[in-house]
């Protein structure tokens, strides 16, 4: 279905994209990880045909570079940031349904869910609209088209709560028919909707991760971690995963998600000589650590 294949991005000196190779099949959901400056949101972009690069790019076997009208026409784009067209949000609607001969209608019904009364806003410039509008007119576009690929880069940015748990729902109604990548920093959100997790850091790929349906990617996991002394830097990066210090910087506790437990791994393995003891449980997801 979508195949990157050694591709490479430079900007100026800096490689930001170094030699990824991905096959996504039809169906697959994925959790785009990272941390910042990781490449996730280039990657995305040289999907979407928007940069040229090394290496190749394919969806359905064409180009989003090349054939980036009957490619585009087959995905469905979140955006981290909004672009700032002045279009009118009317206007927008209509052209972004007809590209791939979809009802407009579908759009509106999706951004009623939302929470978002199009009668009010048809005429009004699309860049006028506040953060939280225009969040969900373009996740309404997105999902009210025909489209075998959803493509999400933090969707749920500026959403409002009952907003951001209407949108997961909506997700979860596509789950039989599209294949889907999802690059955000709440795993806990996705974790529910995806099948596969795929990390990046600096510019590659360092954890692909298949997850069978029935192993609970949406597990919690109570951590307690004890070091053979304290340490600074270890007690930053605990502190960043919301570890509590329970004694001393010795004693440590924490909760880590179902997704997030071989990079947690990954991450305090670099602290191997101060590691004394660390124990890993599965938990209800529910659980609050007393």
């Amino acid at each position: 279905m979508i195949r990157f294949e050694n591709v490479s991005k430079l900007f100026k000196r800096n490689k930001v994209l170094d030699g990824v190779s991905l096959d996504v099949a039809l169906g697959e959901r994925i959790a785009l990880i990272g941390s910042n400056g990781a490449g996730k949101t280039t990657l995305i972009r040289c999907l979407l045909g928007e940069y040229t690069h090394d290496g190749s790019v394919a969806i359905d076997g064409k180009s989003p570079r090349s054939e980036r009208t009957a490619v585009l026409g087959k995905v469905g784009f979140v955006p981290q940031l909004p672009p700032p067209l002045k279009m009118p949000v009317g206007q927008l609607v209509g052209f972004a349904a007809a590209v791939c001969n979809s009802d407009p209608q579908r759009i509106y019904d999706i951004a009623a869910r939302l929470g978002l009364q199009m009668d009010g806003i048809l005429a009004r410039p699309f860049n006028r609209l506040s953060g939280g509008m225009k969040q969900k007119l373009l996740i309404a576009i997105a999902l009210g088209r025909d489209t075998q690929v959803l493509v999400m880069d933090e969707p749920a940015a500026n959403l409002d709560p009952e907003a951001r748990h209407i949108f997961f729902s909506l997700l979860a109604e596509r789950l039989e028919n599209t294949t889907m990548i999802i690059s955000s920093h709440r795993l806990d959100e996705v974790a529910s909707l995806v099948n596969r997790v795929v990390e990046m850091d600096m510019g590659k790929v360092v954890l692909d991760d298949r997850v069978a349906e029935e192993s609970k990617l949406s597990a919690m996991f109570e951590v307690h971690l004890t070091l053979a002394r304290a340490d600074a830097a270890i007690a930053k990066t605990l502190a960043g995963w919301q570890f509590a210090d329970r004694k001393d910087g010795v004693e440590w506790h924490g909760m880590v998600s179902g997704p997030d437990r071989l990079r947690f791994l990954g991450v305090v393995s670099r602290y191997v000589g101060l590691l004394a003891r660390i124990e890993m449980a599965e938990v209800d997801p529910g659980v609050v650590l007393q």
